[in-house]
């Protein structure tokens, strides 16, 4: 109910009015049925406007840090990230790793879709880069199909550091299903989840036409912050 208040009579109508967000491919989307939609990462406000130019509700994952604020303020931003679609999920590797896998597949058995970035966090200079290969195990595990949705323009809109976003169009583009029900029962091969992860980074740069870097981008920021 919240999130149809959010994205209807609230947040949705408003975004719509100032920024003028474009789509290209919404009919790609499967109309039921689980799905996973990959997409790049370029801004903090991905997860706000993809969801926006398509009919169907979309979840995301997010880190826990959002729904552990404490006092008024946190409650506040607690409550907006679960009415907009995003869970909390704990980062911090081994178990919780897989907690998060769980929390995923949850989503999808429910016949819902789950959106997710591969690069596993924000592109540090607008370029795309190696996917990580949780997505290829949420895609065998569940047997949903793949939808690459990329965002153009974000990062312009509003960088990291900026606290509005600027005045400027956004776009979404989405890319047909990709179906990965060859490999099957495969998730446990370590080789077949690079090879998955690598097709669907493959999709999401022809989309966007970002430079692709074969490295991780936790890497590039690490290194830039060291």
């Amino acid at each position: 109910m919240l999130y149809w208040f959010f994205k209807h009579l609230v947040f949705g109508p408003l975004l719509k009015t100032i920024y003028r967000p474009w789509v290209e491919g919404a009919e790609n989307l499967p109309g039921s049925g689980p799905v996973i939609i990959v997409g790049n990462h370029l801004s903090v406000i991905d997860s706000f406007f993809m969801p926006l130019m398509i009919d169907r509700r979309v979840y995301f994952l997010a880190k826990s840090d959002y729904f552990t604020g404490k006092g008024l303020k946190g409650r506040i931003v607690a409550s907006f990230m679960l009415a907009v679609g995003q869970l909390p999920i704990d980062r911090s590797g081994g178990k919780a790793s897989e907690a998060s896998l769980n929390t995923g597949l949850s989503v999808l058995d429910r016949g819902e879709v789950l959106g997710i970035y591969p690069e596993g966090t924000r592109s540090p200079d607008g370029r795309l880069y190696r996917g990580r290969t949780g997505v290829a195990r949420l895609v065998l595990e569940s047997g949903a199909l793949v939808v690459p949705a990329v965002m153009i323009d974000t990062e312009k809109a509003m960088p990291k550091g900026v606290k509005i976003p600027k005045i400027r169009r956004i776009g979404t583009v989405i890319g047909k299903p990709m179906d990965f029900s060859r490999f099957s029962g495969m998730s446990a091969d370590r080789f077949v989840l690079r090879s998955v992860t690598d097709e669907i980074m493959i999709e999401i740069q022809k989309l966007s036409g970002q430079q692709y870097i074969d490295v991780y981008a936790t890497s590039v920021r690490n290194q830039a912050a060291a």
